[in-house]
């Protein structure tokens, strides 16, 4: 039988090098095939035809981006809790550890739970996830139609 020669890192870096490879011919076959007719229109920001409107620096409201946060903090528990349940359930694994392993696992898990519960606890508490309310104005302007024509199409 022959042996290989490839040590374990050598695969890894044949897996890259392929990746690497396939990513620029891809790249480079895609730039030689795509039509190249640029213009006024396919140069704007938007190729719809939309005028932008102000800056792009504009203030977003800091919520959006906590909750995006919490959420991905939210999924992350489920990246972990999905494994821990499948090396929990070895039955083997349990009874060959006369039970010490099952403990552990179940102590580890609350702990990771309870530390995402104080997460959450936090970000309730400092209300990251309380949402403005937006404030009915009403309008002052004057319609020339009745008001009572829109009560059918109002509930």
């Amino acid at each position: 039988m022959i042996e290989p020669n490839l040590t374990e890192f050598g695969t890894v870096l044949i897996f890259i090098l392929g990746a690497i490879t396939f990513v620029s011919v891809g790249l480079i076959a895609a730039s030689i095939i795509r039509p190249k007719k640029p213009n006024y229109e396919k140069l704007t920001t938007y190729e719809s035809g939309e005028e932008t409107i102000g800056n792009a620096w504009g203030q977003f409201n800091i919520k959006f981006y906590i909750v995006a946060i919490i959420f991905l903090l939210f999924e992350v528990e489920i990246i972990y809790l999905f494994p821990w349940a499948v090396i929990f359930g070895d039955k083997e694994l349990i009874q060959g550890t006369d039970y010490a392993w099952a403990w552990f696992a179940i102590t580890e898990m609350f702990i990771f739970i309870f530390i995402l519960a104080l997460g959450l606890a936090y970000a309730w508490r400092k209300c990251y996830l309380d949402w403005v309310k937006p404030v009915n104005r009403v309008s002052d302007f004057k319609s020339p139609i009745p008001t009572e024509a829109y009560q059918k199409y109002k509930d």
